[in-house]
C-alpha cells in the first residue's frame, strides 16, 4: 500500500497527521494556508482528473444523489412561502404585544437553512433542516403555540407535530410534500433584517442555551462553506463520500458512526489540504488522509477561538471527559464541540477499516483497474460474522410502534457499549439498517422492527471452552430503555424489546433469502487451490470441526414497567484460528468510574482471516462477495 502513492506525499500526510501545527522545512517557500496547516499539494488538476470526475458523477446518478431543476425550484418555492409565514406571524405577535406600527413594519423575521440542503448536497426526497429566527419580544412559547396553530390552518401542511421537550426543540411537518424540521431561536435584537449574518459570535450574547443550540447548525454549516477553497469541488466530493458511507453502513451519528456534519468536516479538511484538486482526486485523497490519521488526534478546520462568552467548548486540557473521545472531529463555530462523541471502540474500528478499503478501491480506480461503481458496492454484513444478536422492538399499534422504535434506536449504542465492555467480546458491529419483523417471528397484530449486531468473540488462551454470560449486558440496556420510556410517559401496553442470539446459518429465519445467501461455492479440487491451501494457508487443513457455540435465552426478571425483556447467556467455544491483539483503549468504565480494559479490535487482516476460516468446511472453499444488502435513503 505504501508504494501505491509517492513516498514524499505519504511523508507529508503523516507529518500533517502527527504534527498538525508544524511549519514547513527551512528552504521551502511558504504555502497559502487553508485551515490550521499548509496544504499538502497545490497541484492543479490534469485532464485525466477531470475525466475521472465525470465518471464519478455518472456512477452516482443511479443512486438519486442529484435533484433536477424542477425539484430544486419546488424547494425554493416552499421555503419562500414558509419565510412569508414567519414574517406574517411575527408581525401579528408584535401587534398583540402592543408594539408601535412603525416598529411592526420593520420587525422582520427570517428562515435560515442548514445541514445538507444549505451545503448543497441534499438528495432526491431529502428533508430540509431550517431555523426560524425572531426578535427579542417573540417568546419560544409563542413559536410552539401561535405559530404551530398558524401552520395548522394551511392545507399544504401535513403531519404537523411539535417536539418541545427535545434537547433541541423542533416542529416537524410536510410542506407540499417536502419534510421540514424547523427550529427556533430568539435573538437579542429589536428586528431581524433580511441580510442578517449568523457567523459573528456576538450574536450569541445574552441567549439561553436552547437558542444557542438551535443556532449552532446554521453557524457550523456557514463556517464550513467559508473555510473550503472551492465550494463546487467540496460539494461533489461530499456527495460521493456520503453515498459511500451510506452504502457501506457507516452513516449514523445516533448509532455511533458519523452523521452528515462530521462527514462534511472530514471532506472540508481534505479540500483544505488539496485546495486545487477536483472531486475524483479529492475522494482518493480523503481515503489516503483518514486511513493514516492517528486517532484520537482531533480534526480541526480552524484554530479554536475563545469569544469570552463563558460557553462550554471542547478542550481536553480543561475537560477530563473530552480526553476519552475516540475520534474527535471539532465543529469550527464557537462554541466548538466534538460532533462524534457517540463513536465507540467498535464503530471507530469499523470506520478505520472502511477508510483503508476505500483507499485500496480508489487506488484501483485511478489506475484504471476498476470502475467507480465498485466504491459504492455494499458489504454483505450478514456473511461477515459467525454470531449475531437480533434486537426486536414491537408494539401493538402503528403509532405506538413509530414512537417506540425511535426511542429504542436512540439507545442501541448503550447496548453496543455494554457488549464492548464484556471481556470476552472483541467487536460489536451494529447494522444501521432496521428490518421489518418476519411473520413467523411475531404475533399477527404486532408491528415489529429488527436490528442486527454482529459479534466477534475473543479467543481465550489455554481454554477449551468458556461460559459467556450476556445477562447483565442485555438487562441493563432494556432497563435503560424502559426507564426512559417511563420518564417521558411513552411506555404503553404492548411495547416490548427482545434480544436473541443467532448463528449466521439461522439468519434466514429473520431475513429474506437474497440478504443472507452466499455466492456459489466452489469445490477445493483443483491442484492450484490445493497448492494454495497447503503452501500459502496450511492452517486451513488443520481446522477441527468442534461443536458450534451455543447461546440460549433464559427467562429474565422483567422491569416493573415492562412485560417482556430477553437476556442471553450460554457456552461459547473460542475461535482457535486467530488471536487479536489486546490493548487498553483508555475509556472510562461508566459504571464504576475505573478505566475499563477492552480487547483491541481486530485488524483488516484479522477480520479477513476469520472470514475465510469460517467458510472452509469439509474441503469446500466459499468464494468472496455477496448480494447487495440495502440502499440507504437520505
Amino acid at each position: 500500500k505504501l508504494l501505491s502513492f509517492p513516498l514524499a506525499e505519504f511523508l507529508t500526510v503523516i507529518s500533517h497527521v502527527l504534527f498538525p501545527r508544524s511549519t514547513m522545512p527551512s528552504g521551502q517557500q511558504p504555502q497559502k494556508h487553508y485551515g490550521i496547516t499548509s496544504a499538502i499539494s497545490l497541484a492543479p488538476p490534469r485532464e485525466i482528473d477531470h475525466q475521472y470526475t465525470k465518471k464519478l458523477c455518472d456512477a452516482m446518478k443511479p443512486f438519486g444523489v442529484f435533484e433536477d431543476e424542477e425539484e430544486l425550484n419546488h424547494r425554493l418555492a416552499v421555503l419562500g412561502k414558509l419565510n412569508n409565514f414567519v414574517k406574517e406571524w411575527i408581525a401579528e405577535i408584535s401587534e398583540l404585544k402592543n408594539l408601535p406600527p412603525s416598529a411592526i413594519s420593520c420587525v422582520g423575521g427570517k428562515i435560515f437553512t442548514f445541514g445538507s440542503y444549505r451545503l448543497g448536497v441534499h438528495t432526491k426526497g431529502a428533508d430540509i433542516d431550517a431555523l426560524c429566527v425572531a426578535p427579542r419580544h417573540v417568546e419560544r412559547s409563542d413559536f410552539f403555540q401561535s405559530f404551530f396553530e398558524k401552520l395548522k390552518q394551511h392545507e399544504e401542511i401535513k403531519d404537523l407535530r411539535a417536539v418541545e421537550d427535545a434537547f433541541v426543540p423542533v416542529i416537524k411537518f410536510k410542506f407540499d410534500g417536502i419534510e421540514i424540521d424547523l427550529l427556533f431561536a430568539r435573538l437579542a435584537l429589536q428586528s431581524i433584517p433580511d441580510n442578517l449574518d449568523l457567523r459573528g459570535d456576538s450574536i450569541l450574547r445574552n441567549l439561553d442555551i436552547r437558542c444557542i443550540r438551535s443556532l449552532n447548525g446554521c453557524r457550523v454549516t456557514d463556517e464550513i462553506l467559508y473555510l473550503v477553497p472551492n465550494k463546487e469541488n467540496f460539494r461533489l466530493t461530499l456527495r460521493a463520500i456520503k453515498l459511500w458511507a451510506k452504502r457501506r453502513g457507516i452513516y449514523s451519528n445516533m448509532l455511533g458512526f458519523l452523521g452528515g456534519v462530521s462527514w462534511a468536516m472530514l471532506v472540508a479538511r481534505t479540500c483544505q489540504l488539496y485546495p486545487n484538486a477536483v472531486a475524483a482526486t479529492l475522494v482518493h485523497k480523503f481515503f489516503l488522509v483518514f486511513s493514516k490519521w492517528e486517532w484520537p488526534n482531533p480534526v480541526l478546520l480552524k484554530q479554536p477561538e475563545d469569544s469570552n462568552l463563558n460557553l462550554p467548548v471542547w478542550d481536553p486540557r480543561v475537560n477530563p471527559s473530552d480526553r476519552y473521545h475516540l475520534m474527535p472531529i471539532i465543529t469550527p463555530a464557537y462554541p466548538q464541540q466534538n460532533s462524534t462523541y457517540n463513536v465507540s471502540t467498535s464503530t471507530r474500528t469499523i470506520m478505520s477499516e472502511e477508510f483503508k478499503y476505500g483507499l485500496s478501491v480508489t487506488d484501483e480506480i485511478l489506475q484504471g483497474k476498476a470502475e467507480w461503481s465498485k466504491l459504492f458496492e455494499p458489504p454483505n454484513f450478514f456473511q461477515k460474522y459467525k454470531h449475531y444478536i437480533v434486537l426486536t422492538a414491537s408494539a401493538s399499534t402503528e403509532e405506538n410502534h413509530l414512537e417506540w422504535i425511535g426511542l429504542v434506536e436512540s439507545k442501541i449504542r448503550v447496548l453496543v457499549g455494554n457488549l464492548e465492555r464484556n471481556e470476552y467480546i472483541t467487536l460489536a458491529h451494529v447494522n444501521p439498517q432496521s428490518f421489518p419483523g418476519s411473520k413467523e417471528n411475531r404475533n399477527e397484530n404486532d408491528f415489529v422492527s429488527m436490528w442486527f449486531i454482529g459479534i466477534i468473540f475473543k479467543k481465550v488462551e489455554n481454554a477449551e471452552s468458556v461460559n459467556i454470560d450476556l445477562t447483565y449486558d442485555i438487562q441493563s440496556f432494556t432497563d435503560t430503555v424502559y426507564r426512559q420510556a417511563n420518564n417521558i410517559n411513552m411506555l404503553k401496553e404492548g411495547m416490548k424489546i427482545e434480544a436473541t442470539h443467532v448463528k449466521k446459518k439461522q439468519l434466514h429465519q429473520y431475513l429474506p433469502p437474497e440478504l443472507v445467501q452466499k455466492k456459489k461455492r466452489v469445490r477445493v479440487s483443483s491442484w492450484l487451490t490445493f497448492n494454495y491451501l497447503t503452501k500459502v494457508q496450511p492452517q486451513y487443513l488443520t481446522l477441527s470441526h468442534s461443536e458450534e457455540p451455543s447461546v440460549k435465552a433464559k427467562p429474565p426478571s422483567p422491569p416493573a414497567s415492562s412485560s417482556v425483556t430477553t437476556v442471553l447467556s450460554g457456552s461459547v467455544k473460542p475461535n482457535t484460528t486467530s488471536s487479536p491483539r489486546e490493548e487498553p483503549n483508555g475509556l472510562e468504565d461508566s459504571v464504576n468510574g475505573a478505566p475499563a480494559k477492552r480487547p483491541h479490535s481486530p485488524t483488516q487482516e484479522d477480520l479477513a482471516k476469520r472470514h475465510k476460516d469460517s467458510e472452509v468446511e469439509e474441503g469446500v472453499l466459499s468464494s468472496w462477495g455477496g448480494e447487495p444488502v440495502w440502499i440507504c435513503s437520505e
